[in-house]
């Protein structure tokens, strides 16, 4: 035998002993029990070959439906200006469209979303205002990315949900070894290696525990499916022309699941994603590892002598409740009740029971021994039962501060220190005009042209000389042709570079005062920071840029009673 063949053999055998010594175990099959419904389960956060997927619908549904799953929930990247495909049934899988939405604080999806009139985007907090106006659901995608374009910045803000893991964000902080050993286990147990990828993710975790202390929030694991991982760029969305196709949908979705517990679906697709969309808004929903074991049965719930909760509901706490877990786990399976993030009650096996009068945030996790990670990741994360030592108190509506000083800016007559200005092939014009009731009022007339990367704007300003030291915001009534967003915009003029602070603000048919406080605003540029410096504002801007308006479109925007106020 020549040495080249001895050296092909040695290689070989090398693979082999090392696929062999490294390979994970293999997912248990869990029985299923008369005692407990079997869960409605499904994906979500699913990307396909419109915008940065490898795959059609079509192919997302064959894959989901070879993983059992019930449903799955695309979330293409978009802006909302899309109109959802309608909810239906593939390959007996309910496919249910939703979007991706990005802004500068992070990713935002956007479920129950109808298709919207102007382009969502920009910051973080006007997104999360724009679906919940338009009657969606929120979830923060990969909060605690280790791509910092990727990260949820703000925790201050009230996204509905989050994702306590996600799988695409797994892999991102994962050392070269890790990456060899899968080439070598890949093929022979696809989901269960992907699995040796995930690690508890604390600080996800963490942040979940400590806003549930304040309101609820729906936790879920978010697949965030593209089926490819790019050569060439892992920027997103993803827009790398070369790309391996791997791991594919089918194994993603065999990795882990969202099971929905009291779901009952009709087969009729419009009603099954209402019910699907409501279970998870509700916070009636859990997430499961079934790369170790599966399909996962399990319910969640505490009851006292007057009612029996489920997970996502609020109680009043009066007397002792019972918490009680049911599952299909094995013996062996350890089942942890926490409460605000912390154990307080800990078994091994299929059920668990603890009584408490205590008030808190009541939630469980299973973990499945052996299971990868360092720490380890949990085979089974529930959702919260919020037991309240009292009524929950309803938010705070903030009233417009009424000024104390007061500089009416325009108020009928003349448009005197108010100017246009546009990008090159935009247009834009001012006009002078009678307002219902009397007097007059500002019409900016604008229109996008040039593309994208033209940076198309029109914008109404008005002059400033003096600064704006003695004041700290601005009121004005507006009014639009039809619902969008516009940035008021102070600008301080530099040798080099203007620098500006923005802060978008919705407006429609219905005219409306809005107030918007000069420490609200946000830098513009890349190279600005901090808070304006009043005194060297010279202009305040009323903005329309693609942002949130195409290019191409048009429209007219009624401006009146602008006052500088303190």
């Amino acid at each position: 035998m020549t040495r080249a063949r001895w050296f092909v053999i040695l290689v070989v055998a090398a693979v082999a002993t090392g696929s062999y010594t490294t390979m994970p175990p293999a997912a248990r099959t869990l029985p299923a029990t008369t005692a407990l419904r079997t869960p409605v389960r499904g994906a979500i956060h699913v990307h396909t070959s419109r915008s940065d997927g490898s795959g059609t619908i079509d192919d997302v549904a064959r894959a989901a439906a070879r993983a059992g799953l019930n449903f799955v929930i695309l979330t293409d990247h978009g802006d909302g200006t899309r109109e959802p495909e309608p909810a239906a049934y593939k390959q007996g899988v309910l496919c249910i469209d939703a979007v991706e939405i990005s802004t500068t604080g992070g990713h935002v999806v956007a479920l129950g979303l109808p298709r919207t009139s102007y382009s969502l985007g920009g910051e973080t907090r006007d997104v999360l205002e724009d679906v919940a106006r338009l009657g969606g659901m929120s979830i923060a995608a990969h909060p605690s990315s280790s791509r910092p374009q990727l990260q949820w910045t703000d925790w201050n803000l009230k996204p509905d949900g989050l994702e306590w893991v996600n799988a695409d964000s797994e892999w991102r902080d994962e050392p070269v070894g890790a990456f060899a050993r899968t080439l070598l286990t890949y093929p022979f147990r696809k989901p269960e290696t992907l699995a040796t990828l995930l690690d508890r993710p604390e600080e996800a975790l963490h942040r979940w525990d400590a806003i549930t202390a304040q309101r609820p929030v729906v936790a879920v694991a978010g697949a965030d499916a593209h089926a490819r991982i790019p050569l060439t760029s892992v920027r997103d969305p993803y827009n790398a022309r070369v790309s391996l196709p791997v791991p594919g949908y089918e194994q993603i979705f065999r990795t882990f699941s969202i099971g929905l517990p009291d779901a009952m679906l009709t087969g009729e697709s419009k009603t099954d994603a209402r019910l699907v969309l409501d279970a998870i808004r509700r916070g009636r929903v859990f997430s499961s590892i079934d790369a170790l074991a599966g399909p996962v049965a399990f319910v969640f719930a505490a009851s006292n002598a007057n009612r029996t909760v489920a997970m996502g509901d609020d109680v009043i706490a009066k007397g002792a409740m019972t918490f009680q877990v049911t599952s299909n786990a094995p013996d062996g399976v350890r089942v942890t009740l926490l409460r605000d993030g912390r154990p307080v009650h800990t078994v091994s096996g299929p059920h668990l029971e603890y009584e408490s009068s205590d008030a808190g945030v009541y939630r469980v996790e299973m973990q499945w021994p052996g299971a990868p990670g360092e720490p380890a990741i949990p085979w089974v994360v529930s959702n919260p039962i919020y037991v309240q030592s009292g009524p929950r108190p309803a938010d705070a509506v903030v009233a417009p501060r009424a000024p104390t000083q007061g500089d009416v800016r325009y108020s009928n007559g003349p448009a005197t220190d108010w100017h246009i200005e546009n990008s090159p092939q935009s247009r834009g014009a001012l006009d002078v005009v009678s307002a219902v009731g009397g007097g007059t009022q500002l019409l900016l007339r604008y229109a996008l042209g040039g593309t994208e990367s033209d940076g198309p704007f029109v914008a109404l300003a008005m002059t400033v000389p003096q600064g704006l030291t003695n004041y700290d915001h601005v009121i004005f009534k507006a009014q639009s042709s039809r619902p969008m967003r516009i940035w008021v915009q102070l600008r301080v003029p530099g040798s080099g570079q203007d620098r500006s602070w923005h802060r978008s603000v919705y407006v429609d048919e219905t005219p409306r005062t809005i107030s918007v406080a000069f420490d609200e605003l946000l830098p513009l540029e890349a190279t600005t920071n901090g808070r304006p410096v009043l005194a060297d504002v010279r202009d305040l801007l009323f903005v329309v840029d693609t942002v949130h308006t195409r290019p191409g479109m048009n429209g007219q925007i009624l401006l009146d009673d602008v006052t500088l106020a303190r």
